[in-house]
């Protein structure tokens, strides 16, 4: 498993930002996603899971049209990437360090390179996974 921690910065409908701790992993058993795991309050960690081919694909152009949505975005001298997170709980703008993310996603290829996710997902467990009761 590869895990990195990202910078995240809270960025606040009143315009202020407060930072915002993240874990990010990837398993090579779960080969197309990726979770992301935010500190809300001081014990407590909220999980997202997401396809890593909408991140990858984030870090260029925008992407996702549902509860998680990424762009990048160059301002005050920062290369960034916007993560947008929408729940029924509500909402939250993420700044993340774009070659932070970009170098996770290159620790994830080390272990599963893009397009080889099927050589690497065993479809057997997860309809075993699903049928049990």
């Amino acid at each position: 498993m590869t895990t990195e921690a990202v910078h995240a910065e809270l960025v606040a409908l009143y315009d202020g930002t407060t930072p915002v701790r993240s874990r990010w992993s990837y398993r090579a058993d779960h080969p197309f996603t990726v979770v992301a795991t935010f500190q809300t309050e001081r014990d407590r960690w909220v999980e997202w899971v997401f396809s890593r081919e909408l991140l990858v694909e984030g870090l260029t152009a925008s992407a996702g049209v549902g509860d998680v949505r990424f762009r990048p975005l160059e301002e005050r001298g920062l290369h960034m990437l916007i993560v947008e997170i929408e729940s029924p709980e509500g909402y939250a703008l993420l700044e993340l360090d774009h070659q932070s993310v970009d170098d996770f996603l290159d620790a994830t290829e080390e272990l599963v390179p893009l397009g080889g996710e099927d050589d690497h997902f065993d479809v057997d467990a997860l309809i075993d996974e699903l049928t049990r009761v």
